[in-house]
């Protein structure tokens, strides 16, 4: 195990915080196991793995350890329940286990404990609510500039998509009404598509289309393909009504062009007056013949779950940039156009896989490793996963209040981040941990790579301390154990890290609630905080 140490450098630090960070980086560090501390490990590690599986070998594993067998990639070994608790939880709804669901599950003695955990929290509205959030970001769900969708129509958008997403709605259905809809921004939300677009132009339209719906980049396709392809949304028309903001979208039925159109996989086609070419064009993409509709959503999920598609960037589509694995890029379309494009299916498949629930430490010094998906790829947690998290230790949330009073917009502070549906409502935290502007509907706007000005925040804010100092969840915690030392400490860590602590973790901690001066509170405090700066609780591991 190599340790890195590099966080603890060149940053200016408060006297407290010095304090803290050097009686407890050893501790801190033996959490911290993440990739990047890792050049790769023959041996299991605790608490992070085990050695054998408890997962049965699915079509998924097949796939992905065949082709790791033929390039001389070893897979990493099975995580542990530890790392699996809170690994699903983050990645299906963007929040940790209660302490009693992690005791619960490391007890449970069913051997399908996992698959029925995975089927539960797939049926739970943080579900929904966490999937919402990655749609907003696709969609540009913004009031403000550049998008300008504006308060009210925020609101109706993403409410229908939260709605449509906790009734599992399929996802043909879904893309159907969003490209099809007509009326008011208002009262039919899902033509809000067509005002999220910089330009209202069938050309723009087009373009939104392509990378929202086949994950391709418009200026890939020939030119002759984009022209022809716009001409689905040149009968796309927009009027204003007296209400403040509302506007009608609708198709232009008094233009009466013959509209002679290209689709994207080359073929043409007549469209004439009196047809809507937005319904063609619905009908071609969503149809179970189409390369490019399933391809797009199954490898999207699957970049979302592991941190990298198949194919990758997952919204960079093109015939030079080729699926790492194309067996399984196919058969996951396959399975999700036989389960009538259920999103949920395909969730439930991969999280269920041994290629899922591998460690995040790899076995391997290739460089392919990762591309393969030979291990768990560690991330950055989230902006807003991350600051619901502290708000849930702390016990202070975030109060967000518009600038422009077009209604007057007061998010209080109680209020989930991955709930905000607003890209314009926004704060410094998340600015600074990277929450996207959703000005372009392109997955890199998103930003969950670690960097100093981060780490400076989170090692030297007095906003934080104090936060954590007036923190009733720990003041619980801490009465919960009734002064037993080392229950304190396990409470923290399954709390935190969903794990109970090692015992070289315990021995340290223990020896530092005995420092002179430092009290109970105190010695809680310090802990807590230098927990928040490990990697393994910053990251999805």
């Amino acid at each position: 195990m190599k340790m890195n140490n590099t966080f603890l450098k060149d940053i200016c630090l408060n006297n407290k915080m010095k304090r803290v960070l050097i009686s407890l980086s050893l501790c801190v560090l033996i959490g911290s196991t993440i990739k990047s501390d890792f050049v790769f490990s023959e041996g299991i590690i605790l608490p992070y793995e085990k050695e054998t599986w408890s997962t049965s070998e699915s079509q998924i594993d097949r796939y992905v350890f065949s082709t790791l067998k033929k390039l001389g990639i070893q897979p990493a070994f099975p995580c542990s329940d530890e790392v699996f608790i809170r690994r699903v939880y983050l990645d299906t709804m963007g929040i940790l286990p209660e302490p009693e669901e992690v005791i619960n599950f490391l007890n449970d003695k069913n051997p399908d404990k996992r698959k029925l955990l995975i089927d539960k929290l797939l049926e739970r509205k943080e579900f929904a609510e966490y999937l919402s959030m990655k749609w907003c970001d696709i969609l540009r769900i913004k009031s403000e500039f550049p998008i300008n969708l504006w308060p009210n129509s925020v609101q109706a958008y993403y409410t229908w998509i939260l709605n449509s997403l906790k009734e599992n709605k399929s996802y043909d259905k879904f893309v159907r009404e969003l490209l099809t809809s007509s009326g008011s921004n208002f009262r039919v939300p899902p033509v809000n598509f067509y005002r999220a677009v910089q330009g209202k132009n069938p050309y723009s339209i087009a373009s939104a289309v392509s990378l929202t719906f086949m994950g391709v980049r418009f200026e890939n396709f020939p030119e002759e393909i984009k022209n022809g392809m716009s001409k689905f949304f040149s009968k796309v028309a927009y009027k204003k009504t007296l209400e403040w903001k509302e506007e009608i979208v609708y198709f232009d039925s008094e233009n009466t062009e013959t509209i002679e159109a290209v689709f994207p996989d080359g073929k043409k086609v007549v469209i004439p007056p009196d047809k809507d070419p937005r319904v063609v064009f619905a009908d071609w993409l969503i149809s179970p013949d189409n390369s490019y509709f399933s391809k797009n959503i199954v490898n999207r999920i699957w970049s979302w779950i592991f941190g990298r598609g198949i194919i990758h960037e997952p919204d960079d589509i093109r015939p030079d940039n080729l699926p790492s694995i194309p067996e399984l890029l196919s058969y996951l379309e396959k399975e999700f156009i036989k389960a009538n494009y259920d999103i949920k299916h395909i969730y439930r498949i991969i999280l269920n896989s041994r290629t899922y629930q591998q460690s995040f430490i790899p076995r391997s010094e290739k460089e392919e490793a990762e591309k393969y998906f030979a291990y768990y790829s560690p991330r950055r947690l989230p902006a807003e996963v991350l600051l619901d998290i502290i708000w849930k230790i702390t016990g202070k949330g975030e109060e967000y209040i518009s600038p422009i009073p077009e209604p007057y917009t007061i998010t209080p502070e109680s209020q989930r981040n991955v709930l905000l549906p607003d890209g314009s409502i926004t704060g410094p935290f998340l600015e600074l941990f990277g929450r996207p502007p959703r000005d372009t509907g392109y997955e890199n706007e998103r930003n969950n790579k670690i960097n100093e000005a981060q780490m400076r925040y989170l090692i030297n804010s007095s906003d934080l301390y104090k936060k954590i100092q007036s923190s009733f969840y720990l003041k619980r915690l801490s009465f919960q154990a009734r002064g037993n030392k080392k229950r304190i400490i396990e409470n923290i860590y399954i709390s935190l890290l969903s794990r109970y602590p090692q015992q070289s973790e315990i021995e340290v901690l223990e020896e530092y609630f005995q420092r002179e001066g430092v009290t109970l509170n105190q010695a809680i405090e310090d802990i807590v905080w230098a927990l928040i700066n490990s990697k393994e609780f910053l990251y999805q591991h």
